[in-house]
């Protein structure tokens, strides 16, 4: 069952819609998933689908809701990938995370006690996932193709639950530097796996459309799928 809530956010400047899709039976935990640049569209959907199919209560909130609501692009479309460009230049990052995280205290309001929430990213959501990890008290994040983590290493000592990055190595966002500067700071860390995928580039693991590969997209999952099972239940 798929549905469409409103989260209110933390700081009271009103309240954001999130997709929602339930698996059949009681949920294992909640899996918050987080949004690329081109909004909650319908792969962003189809995440949450799977992860539903896969026992999980997913959400992923509207995160460009204060000056795009509901907007839904497509990468492969020029003037549409423009446009996703423009729109993360207008996001404010950290009423982002705030925001994440009152999807976390909704999720964690539908589950017992006991129960965990995860999140997992994609681009911007997967730096955000790593944001989320140092500010946050999540259980578990996950997070593909991250652009400018090794710019928040600073935060690293604030992780305390475990994190799981996956990183190609041609993503042209994330040159070969930046990449080595991730290994250095987080190879060491207790809490944080970091997997390479060579001759990849970013995107890789999109639902849809051109920048899709599906071999490592189905290894990359396989492995958050096995992470989640791990560290959420």
């Amino acid at each position: 069952m798929t549905a469409t809530i409103t989260v209110a956010a933390l700081d009271g400047s009103g309240a954001f819609a999130a997709y929602r899709a339930d698996p059949a039976d009681t949920p294992r935990a909640a899996i918050v998933v987080i949004q690329e640049i081109f909004g909650v569209n319908a792969g962003i959907r189809r995440k949450c689908d799977t992860l539903a199919e896969a026992g999980y209560l997913a959400f992923a909130p509207d995160l460009f809701w204060r000056f795009a609501p509901g907007v839904e692009l497509d990468p492969d479309v020029e003037p549409e990938f423009q446009r996703a460009l423009s729109l993360m230049g207008e996001l404010d990052q950290d009423a982002a995370v705030a925001d994440l995280e009152a999807t976390i205290r909704a999720a964690r309001d539908l589950l017992d006690a006991d129960q965990k929430v995860g999140v997992v990213g994609y681009c911007l959501g997967g730096r955000l996932a790593f944001m989320t990890a140092t500010r946050t008290d999540v259980d578990a994040s996950v997070g593909y193709y991250g652009v400018g983590i090794d710019g928040l290493l600073g935060e690293k000592h604030a992780i305390a639950h475990p994190v799981l990055l996956h990183v190609p190595e041609e993503d042209h966002f994330v040159d070969k530097d930046a990449q080595a500067r991730m290994h250095a700071g987080l190879d060491d860390h207790p809490k944080v796996t970091l997997f390479d995928y060579p001759n990849e580039d970013h995107g890789f693991a999109t639902e849809f459309g051109e920048r899709r590969s599906d071999e490592a997209a189905r290894l990359a999952d396989e492995r958050t799928a096995a992470f989640f099972a791990q560290h959420l239940g």
